[in-house]
């Protein structure tokens, strides 16, 4: 069971917290990073590209000219694709490029995610989060007493003024607890978390 001390917004040590083993101390299987980030970014992708086939493109009504005598190959329309402004043969359109992955890959993905940052000892837990007011240059001092530059912060989710305080700051991340997922946490170098959050965290991830 991996232990980690708590720390204040001043970097003092105010106790410990012994976090989860089955969340945050299980084995690191990479081959699950790799489904878990294909499985989200397939997700993301509008799929909205497209292109106009002979029968999307406007014009091309009138036979371009008569069948016989000419000498050149009959044509019926000039929308065929072997003409210039002619339609695309079997170009992309309108699709989704989700596919399926198992509710338990995607877990056991989390939970790979959250452990590796804590055997790197990039895992930071804090007693608390709330801030008086909306301050963008308090969450940057904190962040730079800590040394993290990319860092995903997760909170319970009624820390709202420092969810305010760090949006505007590059490489900082504030998410709920129901919005960890293995991409965000792969992505930033550092994880921050509640004591509160970690708990929380715990609880959906063990179902």
């Amino acid at each position: 069971m991996p232990t980690l001390d708590v720390f204040d917004t001043n970097r003092e040590s105010v106790g410990s917290i012994d976090l989860d083993a089955s969340v945050f101390g299980v084995e690191v299987r990479e081959h699950l990073f790799h489904a878990a980030v294909r499985y989200q970014l397939a997700k993301r992708r509008q799929g909205t590209h497209a292109t106009k086939g002979r029968a999307l493109v406007s014009g091309g009504g009138k036979k371009p000219f008569r069948q016989k005598g000419t000498g050149r190959a009959r044509a019926g329309t000039t929308r065929a694709p072997h003409w210039r402004g002619g339609g695309v043969v079997h170009g992309p359109h309108y699709r989704s490029h989700a596919h399926k992955l198992s509710k338990r890959t995607r877990r056991a993905a989390l939970c790979a995610a959250l452990s590796r940052r804590v055997e790197e000892g990039r895992a930071v837990v804090f007693q608390s989060l709330s801030l008086p007011e909306i301050k963008t240059r308090q969450v940057a001092d904190l962040l730079a007493r800590f040394e993290m530059g990319k860092v995903l912060v997760v909170t319970s989710g009624n820390d709202d003024n420092f969810e305010r305080s760090a949006r505007n700051i590059p490489g900082v991340t504030v998410l709920p607890v129901a919005g960890v997922n293995v991409y965000d946490v792969l992505k930033h170098d550092h994880l921050a978390i509640t004591v509160e959050a970690a708990g929380a965290l715990a609880q959906r991830l063990k179902g």
